[in-house]
């Protein structure tokens, strides 16, 4: 590869980047526009511990598919005063959560077909003796 095609490469991944972070700007925005005293019921009624927190950050994330985006959009709602900064962390743990749970098969698969199973015993031992 050419410089420029190092350049166009880089100038892409640039550009998807900016797209992603305009269309969670748009999103937030529009969210904290719908905020009205009813959205402001149902956050608090979803998030009033921290076990439903969770469920509500790993649900919003299995909806949006993004985690960045539930974090946005959490930061989002502690701004405009929708949620406290208890509930938001959360939210945010729920999402965390929700793209480990969705990550660890993948890996799995991933690991048990580059390995052989008796190489896959091995790094199992290995982990138990760590």
């Amino acid at each position: 590869m050419t410089t420029s095609d190092y350049l166009i490469v880089f100038m892409k991944i640039l550009g998807s980047l900016a797209l992603l972070i305009y269309g969670m700007k748009v999103m937030s925005e529009a969210l904290q526009k719908m905020a009205g005293s009813q959205l402001r019921h149902i956050l608090g009624a979803m998030t009033t511990n921290r076990f439903t927190g969770m469920l509500t950050g790993t649900f919003i994330t299995c909806a949006v598919q993004s985690s960045s985006a539930t974090t946005v959009m959490t930061v989002s709602f502690v701004n405009a005063g929708l949620l406290t900064l208890a509930q938001a962390i959360s939210v945010i743990m729920g999402a965390n959560m929700s793209s480990l749970s969705r990550l660890i098969p993948v890996v799995t698969l991933q690991l048990s077909s580059f390995c052989s199973s008796e190489h896959l015993s091995l790094v199992s031992y290995r982990a138990l003796l760590r």
